[in-house]
């Protein structure tokens, strides 16, 4: 094995096939890279079921990026937002809102529970002032999987427009648009759709999207105008990342061949599973209730029964070829493994392995 086996959030274990797709050099302005842009936004839309009430909008950058040119797009400056917030992902909606200048409200819970649809109700019914809720689907501060379904009901009887971070449940953990009531899914290429990083992007209902022309206080980040201009002749505002557009392209590919979203879930569930029962029988325990876990990323505790600490556990496991990732807790001192990517249950196999070797190592130091 030459290259690590990537158990994080993203960038992410990609398929031979993903990173092929990158040596082949792109015009932006070519016919063939338009219309490898237009089966990017339909292939998108497609994973959501979203293509008859929705509109897909990339966007160069981060998921963080995706979701600050979502916030700007569609939040006027009369709007107020109501951030759900139960991890770092919630607490940085709101970050940027204030940024923004927008009003904001944080409704939080503790980083090891759920939102609670009750709650959200009472707090819209409490304010009739807040126009939007944004709620992350997937909290990979400690992977814990929010009620996006119930959520949603609460949002839209309350004839709130509900704006959805699923960064790291897109591709897996099902969205239906036909169904839901979201607004506006915001994600990024390189979590479950196994692409790599470097492309956000929103879908966003195309009543919204189109009316909401110069809202955006930003150049760059107006998806207005991008959607526009993607509409208009297919091509994007500014210097698209094109080996990026290519290899998200080919992963989305691979999801289609693998059995789409579903299957995709079932082998990332059994990685979760494999790794829950390795690392509990090596005396490590999951931080959250298995009820809340999704099958995305795992936050485990310190043992306390061994001093461990993180950064040399961290290089042992990194010299055998396996990345990890550190915790993001303010409450709980925390390490994390992601379950997700182009990786197995063999992999989850060596990767407890060279765990149960490193930690043999640790104790006879």
């Amino acid at each position: 094995m030459t290259d690590p086996i990537l158990l994080t959030p993203g960038p992410l274990t990609t398929r031979i096939e993903t990173r092929r797709a990158m040596l082949r050099d792109w015009g932006s302005r070519d016919p063939a890279f338009i219309a490898l842009t237009a089966e990017l936004r339909a292939r998108l839309l497609a994973v959501a079921q979203g293509g008859a009430t929705h509109a897909c909008v990339p966007l160069q950058g981060s998921g963080t990026f995706i979701v600050e040119a979502t916030l700007a797009t569609l939040l006027r400056p009369g709007d107020k937002l109501l951030v759900l917030a139960n991890g770092a992902y919630g607490e940085r909606i709101a970050a940027i809102t204030r940024r923004m200048g927008r009003a904001v409200e944080v409704l939080r819970w503790p980083e090891d529970r759920p939102v609670e649809p009750g709650r959200v109700a009472a707090a819209l019914a409490a304010d009739p002032g807040l126009t939007h809720v944004a709620l992350v689907h997937c909290e990979t501060t400690t992977g814990l999987l929010n009620p996006l379904a119930e959520v949603a009901a609460v949002v839209a009887a309350a004839g709130r427009r509900l704006l959805l971070d699923a960064m790291s449940s897109f591709g897996a953990i099902g969205i239906d648009l036909r169904s839901l009531p979201v607004t506006a899914v915001m994600a990024s290429s390189n979590k479950c759709l196994e692409g790599v990083p470097g492309i956000g992007f929103a879908l966003i209902e195309r009543t919204v999207l189109a009316a909401a022309e110069g809202v955006s206080p930003s150049v760059s980040l107006d998806l207005h105008a991008q959607w526009r201009g993607l509409e208009k002749d297919g091509q994007w505002r500014f210097t698209p990342p094109v080996q990026v557009v290519a290899a998200l392209v080919e992963a989305l590919r691979l999801l289609e061949a693998e059995g789409g979203p579903p299957a995709r879930l079932a082998r990332y569930a059994e990685n979760c599973r494999t790794l829950l029962a390795g690392m509990r029988r090596l005396g490590f325990s999951l931080y959250l209730e298995d009820a809340l876990q999704a099958p995305i990323i795992a936050t485990f505790r310190m043992p306390e029964a061994r001093p461990l600490r993180f950064a040399e556990f961290y290089d042992a496991l990194a010299a055998r070829g396996f990345l990890i990732y550190p915790g993001k807790l303010t409450q709980a001192e925390t390490f994390r493994i992601g379950c997700i990517g182009a990786i197995g249950r063999r992999d989850m196999e060596r990767l407890l392995a060279a765990v149960e070797a490193v930690l043999g190592e640790m104790a006879t130091a």
